[in-house]
């Protein structure tokens, strides 16, 4: 920490970020609570990951009528705002956003172009010291981190990576003015969500793209469309009920989640049910039966449907094997939602290389070397996702009581009690953190819960005149263990996914989010707020 004056005096609590989390925590901490609150974002607007992903193709993979937020923010907002698309593209999503923070007057409460670069808590003041890069100090008696779970980029250590002499992008970090790749030779790295959604784009324009694949995913219809008029009075008609389901159901969407598994159908009949999922797009094919994620025989009719699907529309069977997952089980990596992804390979301007066969050695100035070939290139575009869910936290220098970084106290993975707060980080809470359901869900509704579960708890902490809380060593642990149990007794550990580290070297292999289901997860959260805030030791300032 610099020793520098504190720059704002009397703040009750800095959020970082101000994407979805940050606006809404903004919102309640002070049209609700009344405090004095100031929101701190590297960008130089609102936005969070819809400010940064702007590569083409960009786009939610939740339906936009519940990718927003709730009626907890506001009913009229719900009626007014009327999406154009099913699924959202990033300018739409980022529109909407920036209409949040105008219509309630956000924008006054953020201070845009600011990165922090500690935080540190100070005993004795019973506050958080935070320091930016513009070399002022803040203090504030509560931390809350709004940072989002994919918002640092992984950009691998390729040797001769910055040697390559034509352009380079990653999708996280997109040029604001866009990319021409018109009569452009262009290698894309990896086949993950972002090169799912930008690959069809890019071969639309580029005289030739390479896409160079190390792990094929099982990529889902998405179904997208247009919104139409009817659409749009049906779903403000019936609000209240979509929801009311997204915060019942496992993962946050108002899909009716049956209680039947795989096997307790004939083949004919699960397939038709598949079929009808596949239809009706987005992520309802993992919500078809009950055992998906828990019994491997069930997954496997999944996964054969899906590989199936390949082969339909793939039309070289070579590259639809290469193109077919057979590594690990549906659904234990996030699936893409894919709008044309698998024709694009039918394209004579369009490459699969496999990595798993010839390995990337290196860049070099004309392009990407593999053990077997050399892909020449004036673009490289670099699709290979982020550091998740402990990545930016990590950044944001963060050193609790015992003066012991963040970092540190998680060498071994997460340690965290119900994924919003953390022993030894007082008055220190993370929006959608580490060991709660976030990326394993529809964001916005695990945003909202987390914001006012926040909210009621500081609320708790005024009321009672106390202005310290800390989660206990044992309530930590014990969330832990229920953690690991319940991520234990289904498949999402089998594969190697960036929801257990996997794609960062040397990263603790841990399922980061929590797989218990939102629903689930909200009752404990409840129940926990209901006994007094159990598990939480709490103090009146001295």
């Amino acid at each position: 920490m610099t020793d520098q004056p504190i720059d704002t005096a009397d703040l009750d609590a800095i959020v970082i970020g101000a994407g979805m989390s940050g606006l809404y925590m903004l919102h309640r901490l002070r049209d609700t609570l009344g405090m004095r609150a100031l929101v701190l974002e590297r960008a130089e607007d609102v936005g969070g990951t819809w400010y940064w992903n702007r590569y083409p193709g960009a786009r939610c993979d939740s339906e936009s009528y519940f990718y927003s937020f709730s009626d907890r923010l506001s009913e009229d907002l719900l009626q007014e705002w009327t999406w154009s698309e099913r699924f959202a593209a990033q300018p739409e999503i980022l529109r909407y956003l920036q209409h949040v923070a105008d219509r309630f007057d956000l924008r006054r409460d953020i201070r845009f172009g600011t990165t922090v670069t500690s935080a540190a808590w100070d005993e004795d003041g019973t506050r958080w010291l935070v320091d930016t890069d513009d070399g002022r100090r803040l203090s504030a008696r509560y931390l809350i981190t709004a940072v989002g779970c994919l918002s640092t980029t992984n950009l691998p250590e390729f040797p001769g990576r910055d040697t390559f002499a034509g352009d380079s992008f990653h999708t996280g970090a997109w040029p604001h003015e866009g990319v021409d790749f018109t009569g452009r030779r262009v290698v894309v790295i990896g086949t993950g969500a972002t090169a799912v959604q930008a690959v069809p784009e890019i071969a639309a324009e580029a005289e030739h793209v390479h896409v160079l694949q190390r792990t094929p995913n099982y990529d889902i219809a998405g179904g997208n469309r247009p919104m139409t008029e009817h659409d749009a009075r049906e779903i403000k008609e019936n609000y209240t009920d979509i929801w009311a389901r997204t915060r019942e159901t496992g993962f946050g969407f108002p899909y009716d989640a049956p209680d039947r598994t795989a096997l307790s159908v004939d083949d004919e009949e699960r397939r038709q049910i598949f079929e009808e999922a596949w239809q009706r797009g987005g992520f309802r094919l993992g919500t078809t039966f009950n055992d998906l994620l828990l019994d491997e025989a069930a997954n496997d009719t999944a996964a054969e449907f899906l590989r199936e699907k390949v082969r339909e529309r793939v039309q070289d069977p070579a590259v639809a094997e290469l193109l077919s997952p057979s590594d690990h089980p549906f659904f234990t990596k996030r699936p893409p939602l894919e709008n044309g992804y698998y024709e694009t390979f039918n394209r004579e301007n369009v490459t699969l290389v496999d990595l798993r066969q010839a390995p990337i050695e290196e860049i070099v100035p004309s392009g990407v070397r593999t053990a077997a070939e050399q892909y020449d290139a004036d673009t490289i575009v670099y699709a290979t996702g982020f550091d998740a869910m402990t990545g930016t936290l990590f950044k944001l220098g963060i050193t609790g009581s015992d003066d012991v970084p963040l970092a540190e106290r998680w060498a071994d993975g997460p340690r965290t009690y119900l994924g919003v707060a953390a022993a030894g980080f007082p008055n220190l809470f993370m929006i959608t953190g580490p060991q709660s359901p976030s990326v394993l869900s529809n964001m916005p509704v695990s945003i909202e819960q987390h914001v006012d579960w926040i909210t009621d708890l500081l609320r708790h902490l005024r009321d009672n005149g106390q202005h310290r809380i800390e989660a206990s060593e044992e309530a930590e642990q014990e969330w832990i263990a229920h953690h690991d149990e319940v991520s234990g007794a289904t498949l999402l550990p089998r594969a190697n996914s960036w929801w257990v580290g996997a794609n960062i070297p040397g990263k603790p292999r841990r399922l980061y989010p929590y797989v218990g289901g939102v629903g689930v997860y909200r009752g404990i959260c409840d129940d926990v707020a209901q006994k007094d805030y159990e598990g939480f030791v709490t103090s009146a300032p001295a």
